[in-house]
């Protein structure tokens, strides 16, 4: 697994940017790694989009609709028919191609949930990567013709950064700055389970949320979470999800006018396969998908 969006530790108190940027998790060398991937691919959706205009393509490219709102991934083959319908739909494809999944349940849930067919939703990735599929995803579907409308937050970021009419830049998920009510949609993938304080987020998701906006997170999970003791990574110990803190979880975001789209039964908890393998911990697991709505 390679897609994760480290936020800060919980407990570690946010700071305003000073200019100093702290050393990459992972290294230098996988922050070189990164800025390939994110040089490329957002040379790509550029390139892309330029085509597709010339040709009138872009406007027909349909909403995915393997992945559902909520969700959980329960075997290798439904990672695999995601990223084979991603890859139908000309979408840039995650390296790390389980990552796909709950990428496409993001940009499925905006489409069907929060745009009127006019692209125009204001969508935040909390937690964000510039080398992550959903806001390049989002662009291709025409997103982000508006100054701003497609922005990505992370404490790692120092200077702000535009990538096609992106923006990414500092920001804590737990205390964005914005305005009430700023946003449409938010999406928050593989982000949580690193420390995060989960309330804090889903009480500041809410804040910034429209009424009837969404948020859209995933994060790694597990029907009987295998032992993480002593493994860390990312200034926090490695956390792997459980049903009773995902129910936990939902009752939270409903605590804060967040209702989850869908139902969270015994049976969508329940997955007959660990199709993710993180291999800087040797950890097999799978993903949730959570989508809710500012009620």
């Amino acid at each position: 697994m390679s897609d994760v969006h480290p936020d800060r530790p919980t407990g570690t108190p946010a700071a305003e940017p000073t200019g100093q940027v702290a050393a990459p998790p992972g290294g230098r060398l996988l922050a070189v790694a990164k800025r390939g991937a994110e040089l490329a691919l957002w040379g790509r959706v550029a390139g892309q989009r330029r085509l597709e205009g010339r040709r009138g393509t872009g406007g027909g490219r349909p909403a995915p609709t393997s992945v559902a709102p909520t969700a959980v991934l329960g075997d290798k083959a439904t990672w695999e028919r995601a990223t084979a319908e991603a890859r139908s739909l000309r979408l840039p494809l995650h390296r790390d191609l389980p990552k796909n999944w709950d990428a496409l349940g993001a940009v499925g849930a905006i489409l069907s949930l929060v745009d009127d067919g006019s692209r125009r939703a204001r969508v935040m990735d909390a937690g964000s990567a510039r080398y992550s599929p959903v806001l390049p995803w989002l662009r291709l579907y025409g997103f982000g013709e508006q100054p701003e409308s497609l922005l990505g937050i992370n404490l790692e970021f120092g200077d702000v950064v535009t990538r096609d009419g992106v923006v990414f830049r500092y920001g804590d998920v737990t205390a964005t700055g914005l305005e009430d009510g700023a946003l449409d949609a938010i999406t928050c993938m593989s982000v949580i389970e690193h420390g995060v304080p989960v309330e804090g987020f889903l009480a500041e998701s809410a804040r910034v949320l429209r009424p009837g906006g969404v948020l859209v997170l995933s994060t790694d999970y597990d029907q009987s979470p295998p032992d993480t003791t002593g493994k860390h990574i990312y200034g926090s110990q490695v956390h792997i999800f459980s049903p009773e803190e995902i129910r936990e979880l939902v009752a939270t975001a409903r605590r804060h006018g967040l209702e989850l789209v869908g139902e969270l039964s015994d049976e969508l908890l329940a997955h007959d396969e660990r199709p993710v393998h993180w291999t800087r911990v040797d950890l097999d697991y799978t993903f949730v998908l959570l989508t809710f709505r500012k009620i």
